[in-house]
């Protein structure tokens, strides 16, 4: 069975994803653009002792699609301890909801919602009294 192990994000503007996500999340930022000879961002999402993946940033290659043409990226999908609290993060750092909180009965709070890139992505708040 395989495993996500990284993920990318492309933008349309570079700083300001990482100004939002920074944000929103605490991410940190390194910048591998010596390894790729581009611009690329590598992206610390915590500390190795805690479960989770780290990824990239990078400038979109293309355009991104227009309404009802699609996604042009993976949807990662991010855990969270507070899904209220990161929703105010989000919100506060330019982000839109996508779809709101729901409840994945018996399971976890989980919600969706747009960066400062038009990316979708998800949030997930395990929580087994979720209804």
């Amino acid at each position: 069975m395989s495993r996500v192990v990284h993920f990318e994000i492309q933008a349309d503007d570079v700083e300001r994803a990482k100004a939002f996500y920074a944000a929103a999340f605490g991410w940190e930022y390194e910048d591998y653009g010596a390894f790729t000879g581009s611009t690329y961002w590598g992206i610390t999402t915590g500390p190795e002792d805690q479960m989770g993946i780290n990824g990239g940033l990078l400038e979109r290659p293309v355009g991104a699609p227009g309404p009802e043409q699609g996604t042009n990226a993976f949807v990662c999908t991010i855990g969270v301890a507070d899904f209220d609290a990161t929703e105010r993060r989000i919100l506060e750092a330019g982000g839109q909801v996508a779809l709101p909180k729901m409840a994945l009965t018996g399971m976890a709070w989980q919600g969706y919602f747009i960066d400062t890139e038009g990316n979708t992505f998800g949030v997930h708040q395990p929580d087994p009294e979720a209804r």
